[in-house]
Order: C-alpha cells, then sequence, then structure tokens
C-alpha cells in the first residue's frame, strides 16, 4: 500500500473515530445548556423538543450514516432532550 493512501486512510479513520463523536457530544451538551437557559429566562423548555421534531420531520430520508455525521440525529436530540425536562423543570 502506497504511504501516502496509508497517511490519507489513517487521517480518515482518526476524523470518523475520534472527532465526530467528540463533536456530537458536544453538541448534546450545547443543547443541555440551552435547554437550562430557555427554561431559566421563562422560556417552555418543552419548544426545544418540539423543535427538534419538526427538524426531524424534515430530515426523512436524508440523512447521512450517524458516525459519518458532526452532530447527532435530530431522534437523538430529542431523547436527551427529553431525559433532562424533569431536572430542568425542579431547577427553573
Amino acid at each position: 500500500m502506497p504511504p501516502d493512501l496509508v497517511v490519507a486512510l489513517g487521517g480518515s479513520l482518526a476524523d470518523v473515530g475520534l472527532i465526530r463523536p467528540f463533536s456530537r457530544s458536544q453538541e448534546l451538551q450545547a443543547d443541555a445548556l440551552g435547554l437550562r437557559y430557555l427554561a431559566r429566562a421563562g422560556y417552555d423548555p418543552n419548544e426545544a423538543v418540539a423543535f427538534w421534531q419538526r427538524m426531524a420531520g424534515l430530515e426523512r430520508g436524508s440523512r447521512v450514516p450517524a458516525f459519518l455525521s458532526t452532530h447527532p440525529a435530530s431522534q437523538r436530540r430529542i431523547e436527551e432532550l427529553e431525559e433532562l425536562l424533569p431536572t430542568v423543570r425542579r431547577s427553573a
């Protein structure tokens, strides 16, 4: 195998295996912070879930595989937000 190909393959594997999952994790953390800020500012935190439900409806059939994406799937975001809602409501 040519050395240039090995380097390119290694970079691609690092991107898919290390960088993208980290980026998705950061996106989920940002969603959690945004949910808390919504509640503290007096907005209904349920609207964050409604927003991602609308986004999920728009992306039917056009999603790349999750492991290639830099952002979590809308359904994953919805699940994470719904899990946080009871805690956010109590602390608001």
